[in-house]
């Protein structure tokens, strides 16, 4: 042994982490936030404020005391309200021992992750995707299998997943996410059903991202826990429905024999989603479950206002289906990767949008906008970005 002093610097990491990079979305929301004059589209957070009856549930619930250590799932009353809440707006059949509150979506898809892989599981991954996913699966020590659906309009089709199924026969899961974050493209129920068809004929797990389900432009949103009961960890929150991204609240509902291991490992990571934040969330999905509608509406007219200008200005995109994301292509003429034109349209016209290269393969040459902020700050946006590719042009 070496009679040389060891620094902490020297003590070794877990190798799944010194291998995770940071969110590129945040740092470069943080890198341009002090341009002037800045308009920020980066980030998917929901400029409405969180509904009064919500905040004042929270108020009752500190002035009741609610202070303490609160049952680890969630409490009864709230567990019974997430299954009811789900079973309404989606046609399912959930008990409420099937349900587990947590800190947020990406607990739940961290608890879902951590609950079934062994280490080199692989987890198929439709791309583009939350570049999230594909950090949580590597640091669950599973391996992330990407699946290019741009060819497909950036839905997975059944012929597709039937070949990676058969490339990879010994997958562990599949992550889907619909609407999309961050193409805003969403499944219809024929879609739905058609992937469904073709993983019930798998051993494999469905993790269903569906946080953004209540933000469905088109008909009402179809839930793979719908026709995969059996198969699903559905995942679901209140962030972007309800306004509620700095309360840290998501949910879990699964089948019966994998709830109590979903609680388990939720457990021992958090304990427990704190009293004042379960309070709030009971009165969000039960007198507030229909606050999406109003904040639906906007973001609709908002998606249309982007995709008009956007269409005009001769981006190639699709009209958004849901969230408020929209997905374009930067122009070959430019000659500019994403994060080129990312770059130079904050510094140049104080526009900033989140190049797309980190959402996965299918997504090289494009950026997101999310269009969660004023219509009036939009049109300016717009304008500004007009002016960015007058400028190019020369």
């Amino acid at each position: 042994m070496s009679d040389l002093p060891i620094t902490t610097s020297q003590l070794p990491l877990r190798q799944a982490v010194t291998e995770l990079q940071p969110s590129a979305i945040r740092a470069f929301s943080a890198a341009v936030a002090n341009i002037p004059g800045i308009i920020d589209l980066t980030v998917g957070e929901p400029d409405f404020n969180t509904p009064d009856t919500i905040k004042a549930a929270a108020v009752t619930s500190l002035e009741q005391n609610h202070t303490h250590y609160p049952p680890t799932p969630g409490t009864a009353e709230l567990r019974q309200a997430i299954a009811a809440y789900l079973n309404e707006k989606y046609d399912l059949n959930y008990t409420a021992d099937q349900t587990l509150a947590t800190s947020g979506a990406t607990e739940s898809l961290w608890v879902s992750l951590y609950t079934i892989t062994n280490p080199g599981d692989e987890i198929i991954i439709p791309t583009p995707a939350w570049p999230m996913y594909m950090s949580m699966v590597k640091a669950a020590g599973a391996f992330p299998v990407l699946v290019d659906t741009s060819s497909n309009h950036f839905v997975l089709s059944p012929e597709l997943i039937e070949q990676t199924l058969a490339e990879h026969p010994n997958a562990k899961a599949i992550m889907l996410n619909f609407p999309s974050n961050p193409t805003g493209v969403t499944y219809t129920r024929d879609e739905v059903i058609a992937l469904a068809n073709v993983l019930k004929q798998h051993a494999i797990y469905v993790i269903s991202d569906e946080i953004y389900a209540e933000l469905t432009y088109h008909g009402r949103h179809t839930s793979l826990a719908e026709l995969l009961p059996d198969q699903t960890i559905l995942i679901n929150g209140l962030s972007k429905s309800h306004a509620m991204t700095g309360w840290r609240f998501g949910m879990i509902a699964a089948p019966k024999f994998l709830a109590p291991s979903l609680i388990k490992v939720h457990q021992f990571t958090i304990t427990a989603v704190p009293y004042i934040v379960q309070d709030a969330a009971l009165a969000a999905l039960t007198v507030g479950k229909n606050e999406a509608e109003p904040m639906l509406a906007e973001y609709k007219q908002r998606g249309a206002l982007v995709h008009e200008r956007m269409q005009a200005m001769g981006f190639e995109a699709l009209a958004p289906q849901g969230v408020f994301y929209y997905f374009a292509k930067v122009p070959a003429w430019l000659k500019q990767t994403p994060s080129e034109f990312a770059l130079a349209l904050a510094h140049e016209q104080a526009v900033a949008v989140i190049a797309a290269e980190s959402f996965g393969p299918g997504a090289e040459q494009y950026f997101r906008i999310s269009y969660a902020t004023s219509q009036d700050k939009l049109q300016l946006a717009m304008d500004r970005i007009e002016q960015y590719l007058a400028d190019h042009r020369g």
